[in-house]
């Protein structure tokens, strides 16, 4: 195999030399020779010039390859701006035409202008305004709901504006910059519970949680008093309703990674605080449809205090959680109700409501024939069985819920939860693990996963999996022989694999402090995500028609392998692009690994982007049609604004809040009118619940209408003409609301 550096020497054929003779045919020949000699010259120099026009004996150094990819911004001084001597860079601007391209055929480049500034924390799929469209029950108006094709945006998210790079690990696991995050609601919210605290231009989080005020570490080590958490049986965790994932942040101290996710809800920005910690989390909820993770994914799950309904709707959301537990799994439960006895007061719930939901918890994991373990002050251990031998003779009389009948358990993208207890594979003996027994961490990273080794993925088997571990390896050499910045400690901390196969770009990197998001599309031919988790690698499903459910800005690098060439006729080029870049930070990269006319149009649209990047060889050299696009996200952000027109912007796309303000300052009038009517204006409070646009409950209470009853007809009429003549002298839009 030729090394990256290798230099292309083409062989050619030596020509016989031509002397003289005797021969009487000599003479009469010559003139022949001499035409065979021109001929054959002309020949040699017109493939001697091909071969130099194509590159042929020049390599691309890692001198090169590193100013091609060095992001100028870091450190311009020792960026290398030309090849080593008598070398030039790679140039496929003549060499690779695209057909068919998406942009125009002329040189001109289509750019994408700004989004609002509003948009800055825009999430397409989990749109607060968007959501209030679809139903409530279960909470399915918080689930995924993308816009349609004409509602997606055009433009570029940008950055806050004074948005610096995060803290390296560990140093970004305690603090972040405000200015990436400007958000000091859970400051207020969560101050007793020591989530987190604003301290001047950053936050700082302190490691504690809801059920963990003194701090995860010391949680962690008091589950660690009751299951073994140092011997590597457990490396894959789940925490639902994950705060701003503390408990995941201080497991990864411990070798156990953690998938973290919450929805986008009251408590603003909690996943993004999490991904700006530089810990793996997601925008999801449990509501009508399974979790984005196959079957036997999670050796450990987690709720603290998530106040997911445990035991309703037929306990739905514990037979969910069965499916992704691998077996011999554990639940931990801490909040209510546990340790109801301790808290009933200041959970403000009666001793008899908090006893009946631990009683009808404890029915349903009894139904899916789980073990409790151990109940020890505010934690509750279950365990998930090895197999359902003993299971299936123990319900025969109740089968309560009843065994699925025959499905796939590893399908999970917007598929219903169903209210039945998922298979696990057939076992003979009951001392034998469903799905095959795993090695303990590291060693279940490089061993043949039980997935392949009992032949249940077509196509796939032991020597596949031997080969593409050592192909990756060899990869990823050649990544940071190319970009050098992967070789930097803490220069990237979240990755996202967006075709990750088996995972083998992850695991070559697995001694870096990083983590990697392993997305498994849809589209795929095989559902490889299974094997992903058996190896101790965490993960998701994706359609990359959609976008992604999580926050702008949220990797530092992507590394997209023949994803493209997955989607080519699925859906636009244009628009994966424009979502690679919302989720993409400022001076984050890419890694683009695709067939050379797929990179030629993506490289036209990401010039469009205001990208670097640039073209070079595959690592067996310049011969493979398949190449690589090393790309950087310039560095850029929303303008800076004031205050006052900060303000201003969002009082007139905001008629409910400027009705507000409105109504306040009417209040602060009516203060030196009269005495009486403030006072009946601030019992009006009691209805702010019930106004607020989105508000779950638009029915006002008994209290509410009594107040608005109290109050005197010329009071409120006063304050209503002191609202409607305010606008006109602000130089504002008089309020519209229509017929609503």
């Amino acid at each position: 195999m030729a090394s990256p550096n290798q230099q292309y020497h083409a062989t050619f054929k030596t020509h016989k030399h031509f002397t003289s003779t005797t021969s009487p045919f000599f003479f009469k020949k010559t003139s022949l020779y001499t035409l065979a000699l021109v001929l054959f010259l002309c020949t040699f120099s017109y493939l001697f010039g091909v071969w130099r026009h194509d590159g042929g004996g020049v390599s691309l150094t890692k001198s090169t390859a590193t100013a091609a990819t060095s992001n100028p911004c870091h450190d311009p001084s020792k960026t290398s701006t030309a090849a080593t001597k008598g070398e030039k860079p790679l140039d496929f601007s003549t060499h690779h035409k695209a057909d068919d391209l998406d942009v125009t055929s002329t040189s001109e480049v289509k750019t994408y202008p700004s989004c609002n500034v509003n948009f800055s924390e825009y999430t397409p799929c989990e749109d607060v305004k968007r959501s209030l469209k679809f139903n409530r029950h279960k909470l399915i108006y918080r689930e995924r709901h993308c816009p349609e094709k004409h509602e997606i945006l055009k433009c570029r998210i940008p950055a806050p504006h004074g948005y610096k790079n995060p803290f390296k690990w560990p140093a970004c696991r305690d603090f972040a910059w405000y200015n990436n995050v400007p958000h000091k609601h859970l400051t207020v919210e969560k101050a007793v519970q020591n989530w987190i605290k604003f301290e001047g231009d950053r936050f700082r989080f302190p490691g504690g949680g809801t059920m963990f005020p003194e701090g995860a570490d010391a949680y962690i080590d008091d589950i660690g008093r009751l299951i073994n958490l140092k011997d590597g049986s457990i490396r894959t965790a789940i925490d639902t309703g994950c705060g701003v994932a503390s408990w995941g942040a201080y497991l990864l101290s411990r070798n156990i990674l953690t998938m973290s996710f919450a929805p986008r809800d009251t408590h603003e920005a909690q996943v993004q605080f999490a991904l700006e910690r530089g810990v793996p989390a997601l925008i999801g909820i449990m509501a009508s449809k399974r979790l984005p993770y196959p079957s036997r994914a999670f050796d450990m799950a987690h709720c603290s205090r998530c106040l997911i309904p445990w035991a309703e709707f037929g306990g739905q959301y514990l037979i969910e959680v069965d499916r992704v537990l691998r077996p011999g799994g554990y639940w931990i439960l801490s909040g209510p109700p546990i340790n109801w006895k301790k808290y009933w007061k200041g959970w403000e719930r009666t001793k008899d409501d908090l006893h009946d939901e631990q009683m009808k918890i404890e029915a349903v994991a009894k139904s899916l024939c789980w073990k409790k373990l151990v109940e020890k002050g505010d934690i509750a251990i279950w365990q998930k069985p090895i197999n359902h031998l003993n299971c299936k003779v123990n319900r025969k009389i109740t089968q309560d819920p009843p065994f699925c009948p025959a499905q796939d358990p590893e399908k999970a993208w917007y598929t219903n939860m169903e209210i039945c207890l998922t298979r696990l594979p057939e076992v003979s003996n009951k001392e034998d693990v469903a799905g095959g027994e795993l090695p303990k961490w590291p060693e279940r990273l490089n061993v043949v996963p039980p997935r392949i080794s009992g032949g249940t993925l077509e196509g796939i088997t032991a020597e596949t999996f031997q080969k593409d571990k050592s192909l990756w390896n060899r990869r990823v050499s050649y990544y940071k022989a190319v970009n050098n910045q992967l070789e930097q400690a803490g220069r990237y901390r979240n990755i996202l694999d967006m075709n990750a196969y088996l995972g083998g770009f992850a695991a070559a990197l697995i001694d870096d402090p990083l983590w990697v998001m392993n997305v498994v599309p849809i589209q795929a031919k095989v559902n490889t995500l299974g094997v992903i988790y058996e190896r101790g690698l965490i993960g998701t499903y994706q359609d990359w028609c959609e976008a992604m459910s999580t926050y702008p800005r949220t990797y530092d690098l992507i590394h997209a392998d023949s994803v493209f060439s997955l989607y080519e006729g699925r859906c636009g080029m244009e628009n994966i692009l424009l979502e690679m870049d919302r989720i993409l930070r400022p001076e984050g990269s890419v890694i683009f690994r695709d067939d050379v006319d797929v990179l030629v149009k993506i490289k036209k649209i990401t010039d469009g982007l205001n990208w670097d990047g640039q073209i070079v060889d595959h690592e067996d050299g310049p011969h493979q049609r398949e190449k690589l696009l090393f790309a950087i996200k310039t560095y850029w952000t929303a303008p800076a604004i004031t205050k006052y027109m900060a303000s201003l912007k969002f009082l007139r796309r905001s008629p409910a809040a400027l009705l507000l303000l409105l109504v306040a300052l009417a209040v602060q009038t009516q203060l030196s009118q009269s005495q009486q009517c403030t006072s009946q204006l601030n019992s009006l409070n009691i209805c702010a619940p019930f106004v607020v646009p989105g508000a779950p409950n638009t029915n006002p209470s008994t209290d509410c209408c009594n107040a608005i009853g109290a109050v005197q007809h010329d009071c409120l009429c006063s304050t209503l003409q002191i609202a409607a003549r305010l606008p006109s002298q602000c130089n504002l839009p008089p309020i519209t609301c229509g017929n609503q």
